[in-house]
């Protein structure tokens, strides 16, 4: 019976994953941050639940890699096909650039696949991870929504969209080493980077909330370069 325990977990995520697709294509944005956040802790919990049970094997860890696929794969494609088209530039006809948000999705299954042969990452990340890209682009609807800012730059500069669409498709799949949140020991030596993750988010959250989400992630990554610059 304890070895469908991590699988009943990894079914949360696929499923929450899925109510936040349904969510988000229906611009209920606090619906879709409340999926995604039981999304993220079932992912979290499904694995510690399979060590803590001494039930790992090929079966759960195919089963966390089709669920990341909706939660983390196809939700950010949706999310980012969702801000290209609420640009609204060149009436129907940007209808079918929109489309170009699905290439998450496409780099997002590449990635899953390396992961699941790549005996590199065991500890840390090679190539973003997608429940942090699906944050950035979490954070990107966010400032879509309450950031008069955001609204008033990207009708007029909608290429940046694109832009940005392309450079996280490529860093899914990229050979950038990225640190994980995985804390061993407490010791600044061990989690330098962790700890600064941990500092720039919570000012990052204290003088501009709105802007968390994606900031964060983009902190995270200038981070992950100097890391790998150091490695």
């Amino acid at each position: 019976m304890k070895k469908h325990i991590p699988n009943f977990i990894t079914s949360i995520n696929v499923f929450f994953g899925s109510l936040a697709i349904l969510a988000a294509l229906q611009d209920r944005l606090i619906l879709v941050l409340w999926c995604v956040g039981i999304a993220l802790v079932a992912d979290f919990l499904d694995g510690f639940a399979a060590r803590l049970l001494g039930v790992s094997g090929p079966m759960g860890k195919e089963l966390d890699s089709l669920a990341d696929m909706v939660s983390f794969g196809l939700l950010p494609g949706v999310l980012a096909y969702k801000l290209l088209l609420a640009q609204n530039i060149g009436g129907g006809e940007f209808f079918k650039w929109a489309f170009f948000g699905f290439l998450i999705v496409v780099f997002s299954a590449i990635r899953l696949a390396k992961f699941n042969l790549d005996t590199r990452q065991t500890e840390n990340f090679i190539g973003l991870a997608t429940p942090a890209n699906t944050m950035f682009f979490l954070g990107l609807t966010i400032l879509q929504q309450y950031s008069e800012g955001f609204r008033e730059f990207m009708p007029a500069y909608p290429w940046v969209l694109f832009i940005v669409i392309l450079v996280f498709s490529i860093l899914l799949v990229s050979e950038l080493p990225m640190f994980s949140l995985k804390i061993k020991d407490f010791s600044w030596q061990n989690n330098k980077y962790r700890y600064l993750l941990i500092i720039g988010a919570l000012i990052l959250i204290g003088i501009a909330p709105v802007y968390f989400m994606a900031g964060v992630i983009v902190w995270y990554l200038f981070l992950s370069l100097i890391y790998s610059v150091e490695r």
